[in-house]
């Protein structure tokens, strides 16, 4: 029997910014603003390949800025879906940075992001499931459902 739902692959999403001065710090570095904006905008790129739907953002979770991005250096963001329990999907993005004139990647940031699918009156609405074939996209999974269920330990503690 055919398992239903999507695969990891169908909603990878690769992004390719290049950094201009207007983006940028009076040093010449992107403004972390910018950084999380993209960030966002690809997570939900991923969650609308995935889900077919409009989606909203629910968290994000920390992120750290691990190196910056030059002006005229490429920023890539690849986001791929972790997990998806029944309206919401977490959402893996990673940031890199390329100096366009040699080559070199750099990774320079990570963020987890919850979206949730909504229905046509704007309302959470259920989403495909997610098929994971690869070990990596197993381990991924299993560690969202960690991040997942510690958000709402979180969540629950800060209603008492």
């Amino acid at each position: 029997m055919k398992k239903k739902g999507k695969p990891v692959k169908k909603s990878q999403v690769e992004v390719n910014h290049l950094i201009l001065p207007h983006e940028t710090t009076p040093r010449g570095y992107v403004l972390g603003g910018i950084v999380m904006q993209m960030v966002d905008m690809a997570g939900a790129i991923a969650a609308h390949r995935h889900s077919r739907r409009m989606v909203v953002t629910a968290s994000m979770d920390r992120i750290d800025f691990l190196h910056p991005i030059k002006v005229g250096h490429l920023m890539i963001l690849k986001a791929s879906v972790n997990y998806v329990s029944r309206t919401s999907m977490e959402i893996g993005v990673k940031v890199f940075s390329e100096n366009i004139l040699t080559g070199r990647q750099q990774h320079t940031a990570s963020a987890y992001l919850t979206f949730v699918a909504l229905d046509d009156n704007g309302m959470p609405t259920p989403a495909p499931k997610l098929i994971s074939k690869t070990r990596e996209e197993r381990r991924r999974s299993r560690k969202a459902q960690m991040r997942r269920r510690a958000r709402l330990r979180e969540i629950k503690a800060k209603r008492r």
